[in-house]
């Protein structure tokens, strides 16, 4: 008999150095696999312009093209047409950016699109179903400035941001996740302290509404897809001076939604360490690796499975780092790239795979064999 397709589990291993150490930095995965890392702060605290790309057959980082501009907590997306949109962040002088870029990946080289209507630093950055792509929120001026609550979408065809309606409550360090139905959920984020107030976009209408309200307000926590449509809010702070959660909710739209609203939240797991500023990715249909973060004292390098199914969370080991503001991201073989960031001593040049292990059907369809512990 063959051996059951759940019995998977996962370890860290090192792989290749980047060229600059890089925090609050950008990675995105491009059509061929490989991942491209650009901006972010070096150990010096500059800004960087500079971008490589991961290869993940040789497991090494090569230099591409730089961004006109250098960029921390930038956003990035890849749009349909396979280049990647970079949009604001904080250049060297501690001033938000309105400019944009595209990166081609034929050319692998970067050029200047239209600009935003507003500088932005930290907003959230989401493609819509139609290729549209939506940029709400953020900080205008310094990581000190104002809280915006405004939005504009960006064009692909003409390479131009319009104005969209705003939302209710003004913040950065928010999620945005596009739901099956084509809306978009942004929860969460700061503006002078932590928020709640989530909000629901309607592309059609190009309006936010509010949604039910979180159980807690969360800085900095993560928002996952779940196979069944419902949205996974892990960690973050529930203070802008700190005070990091462990507990997970999941948003679940109403099934009458004319009479209750467009959904609700309701309490989820508990993850094993209290966490924010972590990352959290889809490794499989049924698991969503957490990894790192920032516990209100210290980076962290330990990490968590949930089980999409059991509502649970499975500690799996730590990274060999720890490490915060990192990014993490799938790869088209099942594994996770995890790349930079900090730790207490400042930006970081490693990086590291979280890989598959055990018997069973890998997320790529490929078959391990072999012994394992207990699943997630």
């Amino acid at each position: 008999m063959a051996p059951s397709p759940s019995v998977l589990t996962g370890y860290f291993s090192p792989t290749g150095q980047m060229m600059s150490a890089r925090s609050l930095h950008t990675a995105t995965e491009l059509a061929d696999g490989s991942v491209l890392i650009a901006g972010g702060y070096d150990t010096t605290l500059a800004t960087l312009a500079s971008a490589e790309i991961y290869d993940p057959i040789t497991r090494t980082f090569t230099a591409t093209g730089s961004m006109g501009a250098g960029r921390v907590a930038a956003e990035a997306t890849q749009l349909r047409s396979g280049r990647i949109l970079m949009v604001g962040g904080q250049d060297a002088s501690g001033n938000a950016i309105a400019s944009a870029e595209l990166y081609d990946p034929i050319t692998g080289t970067f050029s200047p699109t239209g600009s935003l209507l507003t500088a932005r630093l930290n907003p959230t950055v989401t493609l819509l179903k139609g290729g549209r792509v939506l940029v709400a929120g953020g900080y205008e001026g310094t990581s000190h400035g104002t809280p915006l609550a405004t939005a504009e979408i960006y064009k692909p065809k003409t390479g131009r941001f319009e104005e969209t309606g705003s939302m209710g409550t003004a913040r950065r360090n928010a999620t945005a996740t596009l739901l099956r139905d084509g809306t978009v959920l942004v929860a969460g984020g700061y503006n002078g302290r932590a928020v709640n107030s989530p909000e629901l976009f309607n592309p059609k209408s190009g309006s936010f509404s509010p949604a039910e309200g979180m159980s807690t307000p969360r800085r900095y926590p993560t928002a996952s897809l779940l196979p069944n449509g419902a949205v996974l809010m892990a960690g973050g702070f529930a203070t802008a001076t700190g005070d990091a959660l462990k507990s997970s909710e999941r948003f679940v739209h109403s099934r009458w939604s004319w009479l209750t609203g467009a959904g609700k939240f309701v309490k989820d797991g508990m993850m094993h360490i209290a966490r924010g500023r972590h990352t959290a990715t889809q490794v499989s249909r049924n698991s969503i690796l957490m990894a790192g973060g920032f516990d209100g004292v210290l980076p962290l390098a330990s990490a968590e499975l949930y089980n999409v199914a059991r509502q649970t969370f499975k500690e799996v080991g730590s990274m060999h780092t720890a490490r915060y503001r990192h990014t993490a991201t799938p790869l088209k073989n099942g594994s996770v790239l995890i790349v930079g960031g900090a730790d207490a001593s400042g930006a970081l040049a490693t990086a590291e795979l979280f890989q598959w292990t055990g018997y069973g059907t890998r997320p790529d369809g490929a078959l391990l064999t072999g012994n394992t512990v207990e699943l997630v």
